[in-house]
């Protein structure tokens, strides 16, 4: 259990001006004066948990790094480990600054504390979050996301955002090793170093556990430097992740491999989609049954017998409002074609600018599934007022929060354990399974594990939103060449933040949906340069639970857009690629990233009869993404051949998680592509497991998956979510090309017969 302390004097920073000083067993953090606020004081915690702890022998030198009396340097990790090398990605900046050994690197999930919090997010900007998150720089900056002590992986922001935090206590770490050798050997530390896990005076060398047990715990931290690019030879280098053995042995922990003394487990059915309370529950004699606001559930001495005894379970739901049905598809369809609504970006006379024959074209998105291939689960343990949680999150904070209100505690008395992810994607940001675990194991006092079923983890999804969209475009010839002359996108689409933030943080919710940029991201803003642009944001109001899908609105602006663009382009009888170049003649990124896919694609040469080639270009998330997809319709039945991508995201400090993120990414947008969507019908979901909601199987994946890392002087982007959104639109220029129908709704697949 962690413990409290309101004794500590300094902030809790990570720069030069403030550095903590390293310890045997622990250290403290304080959030005193010097991170006050002049608004909302009161809702701010005065005391935190005490943070990272060392077992005997160990030492922390600084909030990030300790080392082992046998060598061993262990990492701090805030950020959830859901399959994209987070682990890695922290422990490869840590050794290359500290100049450790890689075989010697291990990772901790890192506690709930402000010396951990997010502050990247102030420092990067992140889209795809609650606008608190992104608003957080303009309003008080560090102070205020290390006061929320707000925790969150998501974004892609991880590595962009606290790179220079870790890079930074990696450094620190390095000046006290290197201020103990040189103390030892009687030299100036500027004439030592360190490489491979040792510390480096000529032909002397001291390995880091020797060197660490000399330091000087009492004196002032030495001035750590940097190291210069020539002297990090692990940046840019493929290495062997950390997780993979564990995951490969079957020692690796993930939520439903927690195991505790006397655990029960429980299965749970909830309400109508939307909401609906309990109304009424009973259970056959000898089922014991716990009850929630909007759900039920039963227990068992395993996963098998509480989900057999919740069969046995009669439950009611009352229905609150209009339920969720075909109706909201419609109603999107009705205001993307309308004439109302007030632009969210634009710039220039579009209306003028488009004249009388426009090019036209409408799209439409379904409700997405997450579909993680670990449904939601978690454990609890509740003793002497206090809890423990174990199971996959996104945010520590969201889960900390909500489980102490549901338990009537304080936060400090909550301990959450995260464990690995099985899938992500934005779904477990939000810990309703955590705060249900805990409920059940107060109700029955003993520590239970509950495991949603399938049909439950789709039903009780957090959904990416439908979206419909009317987009007019016309090009001109402007002496140059081939220009945009007006483009308009008018987008409906419910607010993901809308429905998030009434769910998980309703202090700093907005009041309705209200049109904004941020809901439409990707359609707001294009790359491609225009003479007159606009673009409309039509919200509505609707009772389907709405959450973060990877990309966010990416995932579905990326679609629209490069559809038309691609119709523009046959408007003028233009090559697509070419049509694109010429629009990007003053964004040279854009430009080189659509090259390198293009060569990689082998765009222009023959393909097999029936099959045809796509392109697609997009920017999120600090990074900028081209993806080429071959495709065909064999027997009504579409078919992928070769896939190609190429990504600038600055610079790849890890590029085998870089490539294995755009392969991810492409084969997830591909699947919602061609076969996916959620309906509903009189507030009931219809697809409810695998076999109604078909994912991409081996069978139907792409032949090849090639990819193309390029190196700019561009800041850090992200590159779990930006290799999505070209996926969609690629397949379907690559359809349109081999049949001659360009599809405009998705799934692809109902459109040519699959």
């Amino acid at each position: 259990m962690q413990k409290t302390s309101t004794d500590a004097k300094k902030p809790a920073t990570t720069g030069t001006a403030s550095r903590f000083k390293p310890t045997r067993r622990g250290f403290l953090i304080g959030t005193g004066a010097a991170l006050g606020l002049a608004v909302g004081y009161a809702i701010w915690p005065r005391q935190w948990p005490n943070a990272w702890d060392a077992t005997e022998g160990e030492t922390l030198l600084g909030p990030w790094v300790k080392i082992t009396p046998g060598g061993r340097v262990t990492v701090a990790v805030p950020q959830a480990e859901m399959g994209q090398g987070i682990y890695s990605g922290f422990a490869q900046i840590v050794a290359d600054e500290l100049g450790a050994n890689w075989n010697m690197m291990a990772v901790e999930p890192a506690p709930w504390h402000p010396a951990y919090a997010h502050v990247g997010l102030v420092k990067e900007g992140v889209e795809g979050l609650p606008s608190v998150f992104r608003g957080l720089a303009g309003w008080a900056g560090e102070g205020v996301v290390r006061r929320l002590n707000l925790h969150m992986t998501g974004g892609s922001t991880s590595m962009k955002g606290y790179h220079d935090i870790v890079r930074q206590a990696a450094a620190e770490a390095r000046a006290w090793l290197i201020a103990a050798a040189a103390r030892e050997w009687g030299v100036t530390a500027k004439e030592v170093d360190t490489a491979n896990g040792h510390v480096v005076y000529k032909a002397n060398r001291m390995s880091f556990a020797d060197a660490v047990a000399l330091v000087d715990l009492e004196a002032e931290p030495p001035a750590p430097a940097l190291r210069p690019a020539s002297a990090r030879p692990l940046d840019g280098k493929a290495l062997p992740r950390l997780d993979l053995p564990p995951k490969v042995d079957g020692t690796a922990r993930f939520g439903a491999d927690v195991r505790l003394p006397g655990m029960v487990y429980a299965a749970i059915r909830h309400g109508p989609v939307g909401g609906g309370a309990l109304v009424s529950a009973s259970a056959p004699k000898g089922i014991q049954m716990v009850k929630g606001p909007d759900w039920v559930a039963a227990i068992g001495i395993t996963s098998w017998e509480a989900k057999r005894a919740l069969e046995s379970v009669k439950a009611s739901f009352a229905a609150e409002g209009r339920k969720a049905g075909p109706w909201i598809q419609t109603e999107l369809a009705r205001l993307a074609s309308g004439s109302e609504g007030d632009a969210v970006a634009g710039e220039g006379d579009v209306d003028s600018a488009l004249g009388d024959s426009p090019v036209t074209a409408d799209y439409s998105l379904p409700f997405l599934a997450h579909a993680c291939m670990e449904p939601m689960t978690a454990t609890a343990r509740i003793t002497d007022g206090r809890a423990e949680v174990w199971g996959p999150t996104q945010s520590l904070t969201l889960a900390h929060w909500q489980v102490a209100e549901a338990l009537g505690i304080d936060s400090h008395d909550v301990v959450i354990h995260p464990t690995l992810l099985g899938g992500g994607f934005g779904r477990k940001a939000e810990p309703d399974c955590m705060v249900q675990a805990a409920l059940i194991a107060k109700a029955v006092g003993k520590p239970v594990q509950l495991i949603w079923s399938r049909e439950e983890d789709m039903a009780a999804d957090r959904f990416r939103p439908p979206v419909a969209a009317r987009l007019r475009g016309r090009v001109a010839d402007d002496g140059e060449g081939m220009a945009l002359a007006a483009f308009e996108a008018r987008v409906a689409v419910p607010s993901v933040n809308t429905s998030f933030m009434g769910r998980n943080m309703k202090r700093f919710a907005p009041s309705g949906d209200k049109p904004n940029a941020g809901a439409i991201e990707g359609a707001a803003e294009i790359p491609y340069a225009t003479q007159a642009f606009r673009a409309v944001h039509l919200p509505l109001e609707q009772p389907v639970p709405l959450g973060y899908w990877r990309a966010v609105g990416h995932s579905f602006s990326g679609f629209i857009i490069e559809s038309f663009i691609d119709e523009l382009a046959h408007s003028v009888r233009a090559d697509p690629l070419s049509f694109r170049l010429g629009l990007l003649k003053d964004r040279p990124r854009h430009a080189a990233v659509l090259k390198a896919a293009a060569d990689a694609g082998r765009w222009g040469d023959g393909l097999d009869k029936g099959f045809g080639r796509g392109i697609a270009l997009h920017e999120s998330f600090g990074s900028i993404v081209a993806m080429v997809v071959e495709a065909g319709v064999i027997d009504g039945q579409v078919r992928i051949g070769d896939v190609a991508v190429a990504i600038d995201c600055g610079r790849a400090i890890a590029p085998d998680s870089v490539r294995a993120q755009l392969e991810g990414a492409a084969i997830m947008g591909l699947s919602a592509a061609m076969g996916e969507a959620v309906r509903f019908a009189d507030g009931q979901i219809e697809e409810q497991n695998f076999h109604s909601y078909p994912v991409m199987r081996l069978a139907d994946a792409p032949r090849r998956i090639s990819s193309v890392i390029l190196t700019s002087d561009g800041p850090l982007g992200g590159v779990g979510e930006p290799g999505l959104p070209p996926a969609a639109p690629a397949l379907a220029n690559a359809l349109f090309v081999a049949t001659g129908r360009r599809a405009r709704n998705l799934p692809l697949g109902q459109s040519y017969g699959a």
